[in-house]
């Protein structure tokens, strides 16, 4: 397959590591994945995660399955396991599964870490929305992991405040905006949200709200496009507001912004499925006065959301085991009491459609505001749409910082920042070696 082979030919160019990445690349592992026949007799496969409780869910797989007995081997989560998994992967003794972050995949790809399932998963591919198998699949041909739990964005806001206030939800980022201004100017120690310049991710996800795609293949090179219209339109807009100053500009989860969450003086907060479990730790008082809406959009009428945060399980390429592997990875993302096991015990919201709709009351902290939590975030999730991430996520989440940092210091236009980011990635990539397209 053309895909194939122009990841290939990607890969062997990888150095050694990536300049300021936190997730380095890595050379091509040597070997290819096995044959697809299950092994004859019992088989024994590795899996690496940090999900809670996955050892408790691979126990109830291997009750029933005696010859294919799953290990679990808990791992730390973010940059630094993405970085074990592709040093373990170098050296040829990488784990037969591996929970992968939707923007660490493409790096395992590019290091030629992990195998191709494609052909394996698509009897399941309808099992998920296509936001979310775009998240798993490069190019139009490969797919590289199973969606494990997903992070659809929306936005959560203080029904009574609102009230209070005087304002509806915004179903646009117009409304958003006039909003903002009406709630500073009645209270200028009030602010409708924040903007943080120390989460790239939630950045991506409103990016992908817009249309963006910051990476793509075209032919057998790589395509950067962080830079483009609609990442710059998001940029520009937020950049506007916090300029403006209606917006605060406090970084999410530091101890200033937990306190506005919990004394009112921020009203809202687009955020992910996962939030939930921030506002019950970190704004107790508001329990009961949070809800949830889809994002406003950039045209009235549209329905279209991003993804904030999220993981997949992948197949080491050099697994011995890939049959058994699969389907393990299979069993534990569909089938229906593997994700209520995903749900009670790893505490994850399921990538699943079915997954989701199986999910019954809502979260503590939204029982008397939002009884229908689930199925109001099942509904905003299936309209998310991601996009491809590339090979060195990492250079451009420190870039995101960088720039968007020095914006808020200089109260300067929030569009440089997005093409530092471009600059940045695209310098990072030609260094490494990988081919860009013009």
């Amino acid at each position: 397959m053309r895909t194939r082979l122009a990841v290939a030919a990607l890969a062997v160019t990888l150095a050694a590591g990536c300049g300021g990445s936190t997730t380095p690349e890595t050379p091509a592992a040597s070997g290819a994945p096995s044959s697809e026949q299950p092994a004859a007799g019992p088989v024994t496969l590795t899996y690496w995660t940090w999900a809670p409780n996955m050892d408790k869910i691979a126990e109830v797989w291997n009750q029933a399955h005696p010859d294919i007995k799953v290990t679990v081997s808990k791992q730390a989560g973010g940059d630094d396991a993405a970085a074990k998994f592709l040093t373990a992967a170098k050296a040829g003794n990488a784990p037969d599964l591996v929970q992968a972050e939707y923007q660490h995949l493409p790096s395992f790809v590019a290091a030629e870490a992990v195998a191709d399932l494609a052909a394996e998963t698509a009897a399941v591919k309808a099992e998920y929305s296509p936001g979310l198998w775009g998240l798993v699949t490069l190019g139009t041909e490969s797919v590289y992991a199973i969606p494990q739990d997903s992070g659809p964005m929306m936005l959560y806001y203080r029904k009574d405040l609102f009230e209070k206030y005087g304002i509806s939800v915004p179903t646009t980022w117009e409304e958003y905006a006039e909003a903002a201004r009406k709630v500073h100017k009645a209270n200028p120690k009030v602010y409708l949200g924040s903007f943080s310049s120390k989460d790239p991710g939630w950045f991506a996800g409103l990016a992908q709200q817009a249309g963006a795609q910051w990476w793509s293949i075209a032919g057998d090179a790589w395509k950067v496009g962080i830079n483009d219209a609609a990442t710059t339109k998001v940029a520009d807009f937020w950049g506007g507001l916090v300029n403006e100053g209606v917006i605060d500009d406090q970084p999410y989860f530091t101890p200033e912004w937990n306190k506005a969450l919990n004394d009112g003086t921020q009203l809202s907060w687009p955020s992910a499925v996962w939030g939930p479990g921030v506002l019950e730790s970190n704004a107790p008082k508001g329990k009961g006065k949070w809800a949830i809406a889809p994002l406003p959009q950039w045209n009235a009428g549209e329905s279209f959301s991003g993804f904030w945060g999220g993981s997949s399980t992948a197949v080491s390429a050099n697994s011995k085991n890939k049959a058994a592997a699969v389907a393990f990875a299979t069993w534990l993302n569909s089938d229906p009491a593997a994700l209520d096991l995903l749900v009670k015990e790893a505490f994850v919201y399921p990538a699943a459609t079915k997954g989701q709709a199986a999910l019954g009351d809502p979260p503590a902290y939204f029982a008397e505001s939002q009884p229908d939590f689930w199925q109001q975030a099942s509904a905003i999730g299936a309209t998310a749409r991601g996009f491809t991430f590339g090979p060195n996520v990492g250079v451009t989440y420190n870039a995101y910082k960088d720039g968007f940092d020095k914006a808020i210091q200089n109260k300067s236009a929030f569009g440089a920042a997005v093409q530092s980011m471009q600059d940045a990635t695209v310098s990072d990539m030609q260094k490494s070696g990988f081919t860009l397209a013009q």
